[in-house]
Formats: C-alpha cells, sequence, structure tokens
C-alpha cells in the first residue's frame, strides 16, 4: 500500500511536470502579466524566463522579465534584459522609457534622459515618460526644464495628482510660491490622501508668511503620517513664528523622537526652550546642534540675516535644504545663538567666546558683531566694543541700533561724533535715539 501511494504521487508529479513543460510561450506570457498585475513578480520573472527558453529573440519577453526585475530591485538584471529588447526591437519606446527608469534608479540621471529623449521622440503622447523626465531633470536641478516636462504630462493626464505635486515641487525650486500654492491645492483636490500634498502645500505657505495656514496643512500631513520628522519640525517652526512656544517644543520633540540626529530640530527646540526661559536646557541643545552638525549628511532650513533681539524669530525665508559644512553661515548662527542663552546666563566671557566662533564661520555676520559688541561695552571693554558696532555698521549700512550703541559709548567717553551717530540712528528709524539726543545733544 506505502509503495503504490508514493508512485502515485510520483506519477502525479510526472503529469503535471508533463503538463507544465508543454505549455506554449502564450500560455507563458500571460501567466507572467497576470502574476505581475497580481504583484507576484518572481513568479512572473519565472514565467517569462520560461517563455524565452522557448523563444529567445522576442523583445517582448525581454522587456516583460525586464519589468519585473526592476520591480524586484535588480536593476542591473533590468537594464541587461532592456538592452537585448532594444537589441531586437530598435524602435520600442517603451524598452527606452524602462531602461531610463532603472538609470534613474542607480542615480545615473544623465543616461536616464537619453533613454527618455529616445523613448518621447518614438512615443511623444505617453504622459508618464514626460514626468519621469521630469523627475531626472530635477535631480539634476534642471528646474525650468522640469516643470516644461510636467505641464506636458498634465496636458496629456489632467488629473494627475502626483504630476501636480511634482509640478508645485517645481515651481518651488524656481520661487513661484503662488503658482506651486495653486498646483498643490489642485492635486489635493484629485487626492486628499497624500501627505506630500499638503506639507508641499504647507511650505509654500510658509514662505509666503502665512503661518498660520501652513500649521494647518502640516496637521493634515501628519493626520495621513503621523510621525513624519519632517512635517514635525516644520510645524514647530511655523510654530515658533507665531510665538506659540509650548507647542514648538512638542512639535521638535516629536521630531526629534523619529530623527534624533536632526541638528535643526535641536537647533529649533533650543530656540523655543530659550522662549520659555529654559536657558540651560536651550543651551544643552545648541550644543548639540553643533555637535551633529559635523555629520556631512545633516542639512540647514534657513537663509537670510537673524533678527537682532535676543533669540528672536528664526529666520523666515526657508529655502531648499544646504549641507551643514564646518565653515557654512547656517552653523555660525547656531554658535550666535548658544551665545545668545550663555549671555542670558551672565556667562559672558563662553557668550564672547562663541560670538567669536559665529564671526570665525562667518565674517559678514553684522548681528554677531553687534550684539558681540553689546557685551564688550557691559563688561567694559568701550573700545573694542566701538570697533564691533563700527564692523557691524560696515557690513550694513543701515543698521541704526549699531549707530545707536556706539553713539551712546562715544557721547560717554567724550567723543562728539557720539551726537553724529545718534543722529544718524533716529534718521534710520530707531526713535528712541532722539531722546537721548534731547537730553544729551542739545
Amino acid at each position: 500500500m506505502k509503495k503504490s501511494f508514493l508512485f502515485s504521487l510520483l506519477a502525479l508529479l510526472l503529469i503535471n511536470t508533463v503538463s507544465f513543460a508543454q505549455e506554449s510561450f502564450e500560455d507563458l506570457m500571460k501567466y507572467g502579466v497576470t502574476q505581475s498585475n497580481l504583484g507576484n513578480y518572481s513568479q512572473a520573472q519565472s514565467a517569462f524566463s520560461k517563455a524565452l527558453a522557448l523563444k529567445p529573440e522576442d523583445a517582448i519577453a525581454h522587456y516583460n522579465r525586464a519589468v519585473t526585475k526592476a520591480n524586484l530591485k535588480d536593476n542591473r538584471g533590468a537594464i541587461n534584459d532592456f538592452d537585448k529588447a532594444l537589441e531586437l526591437n530598435p524602435r520600442y519606446a517603451a524598452a527606452f522609457a524602462g531602461r531610463g527608469q532603472s538609470k534613474a534608479r542607480q542615480d545615473d540621471h544623465k543616461g536616464a534622459l537619453q533613454d527618455y529623449n529616445s523613448s518621447i521622440a518614438l512615443d511623444p503622447v505617453d504622459a508618464n515618460t514626460y514626468f519621469v523626465r521630469g523627475q531626472s531633470k530635477m535631480k539634476l536641478e534642471n528646474y525650468k526644464g522640469a516643470l516644461s516636462d510636467f505641464i506636458k504630462s498634465l496636458s496629456l493626464t489632467p488629473d494627475n495628482a502626483l504630476a501636480y505635486t511634482a509640478s508645485g515641487i517645481a515651481k518651488q525650486k524656481l520661487e513661484d510660491y503662488k503658482g506651486s500654492l495653486d498646483d498643490f491645492t489642485k492635486s489635493i483636490e484629485i487626492n486628499n490622501k497624500r501627505s506630500s500634498s499638503f506639507s508641499g502645500r504647507a511650505q509654500s505657505k510658509m514662505k509666503m508668511g502665512d503661518f498660520k495656514g501652513a500649521i494647518a496643512d502640516y496637521g493634515k500631513a501628519l493626520e495621513l503620517t503621523p510621525e513624519d520628522a519632517e512635517s514635525l519640525y516644520f510645524r514647530g517652526y511655523c510654530k515658533s513664528q507665531m510665538e506659540d512656544y509650548q507647542s514648538a517644543l512638542t512639535d521638535f520633540d516629536r521630531a526629534l523622537g523619529q530623527d534624533p540626529e536632526n541638528a535643526t530640530a535641536y537647533y529649533g527646540r533650543g530656540f523655543a526652550k530659550s522662549k520659555l526661559g529654559n536657558t540651560k536646557s536651550a543651551i544643552e541643545d545648541f550644543n548639540k546642534a553643533i555637535s551633529i552638525g559635523n555629520i556631512e549628511t545633516n542639512k540647514v532650513l534657513y537663509s537670510g540675516p537673524i533678527t537682532k533681539q535676543v533669540l528672536d524669530d528664526l529666520r523666515n525665508n526657508v529655502v531648499e535644504r544646504l549641507k551643514m559644512a564646518e565653515m557654512s553661515p547656517e552653523r555660525s548662527e547656531v554658535y550666535y545663538n548658544r551665545g545668545l542663552s550663555k549671555a542670558r546666563s551672565s556667562d559672558a566671557k563662553a557668550a564672547i567666546e562663541d560670538y567669536n566662533k559665529a564671526i570665525a564661520l562667518n565674517p559678514t555676520y553684522s548681528e554677531a558683531y553687534f550684539t558681540r559688541g553689546m557685551l564688550k561695552s557691559q563688561m567694559g571693554d568701550q573700545r573694542s566694543a566701538i570697533q564691533d558696532c563700527t564692523n557691524a555698521i560696515k557690513l550694513n549700512s543701515k543698521y541704526a541700533e549699531a549707530y545707536y550703541v556706539r553713539g551712546i559709548i562715544r557721547h560717554a567717553l567724550g567723543d562728539t561724533d557720539g551726537c553724529n551717530d545718534l543722529s544718524k540712528s533716529g534718521e534710520l528709524g530707531y526713535t528712541p535715539a532722539y531722546a537721548v539726543i534731547r537730553d544729551y545733544c542739545n
């Protein structure tokens, strides 16, 4: 009985094997396509390989197997099959497009562009090829070219939410924030379940100074992806701009929970803590930001001058991320803000050391010269304080506060030019200068 059962199993296996072996090229191709559509890429690849064993010179079979390899992240293998498909059919537009996408996944965007161009020359109405070509142009920082491709893709598929999002990002790179906002809005109207559309629109609003609107959109993005560190960080930044420091602190905490090596999140949290009076902890966060800043992959998110008030607003204009290099002006800002916190803690010597570092990293940092000058004046080093104010004025000829402080110090030292400085400060809009002039210069 046992032997009979085993022979039955062998017979069944033989029947199945013979049956499979007798499957036609067409049956294998259909089976492969079906499995590929179901996401069963390994089974699909196996079927296409068996089909190619029957017809090794079939371009479509090579193309189909290339697509399954690409879906299995075997981009090198996919490129080999796309190569063969194009060898067999040099006018195979889809094979050019597919090979371009595999090259792009390997960061060969220049090679990808060549393939996309060939594909579009053969098939000028394929919306997806314009879209992926636009993506490669974005990687190569050809933002105008990318936008043109996204617009062409949308002309062929007007309801493509992803293309509107991509167009919005390209417009942000080109500083067309109103246009980008409109594109993100259209994307959301088509598909309101994509968090990147809400976060993209939030960034456009932030660029335009609509921090309240940006907070609302980051909130929508976070409903869809609750632990997205970038959205948490930017929402915290916007809340800081709205002076909601306690809520900003919560967002920075959550962002750091997801991304513990985010230097800018430590910087933002340190700022919020300093505004809430937690100076010691703020300094610790600034220290951490400086420490992490040595890691090349960390990014900084702001450009433009920092305000002159102690630990006042973070910079308003958010720009594309720049690497935080050792000698970057952005890193000097972290030293500057840590110096402000140390000055608040009455550690004047340590504060000046940080101002020195900020100036060494960014010799055009007028606010650092001015703030260092004020601290030196408080420490009794008036001559050096005058020099710092002078340096600040050389860098910013409309620095009213620097004229004011230099004027007071000069007048106190018996220098008649002090009143001229105070007058210049008043002309530049710093009205407290006039009260000093009235009391001491007339």
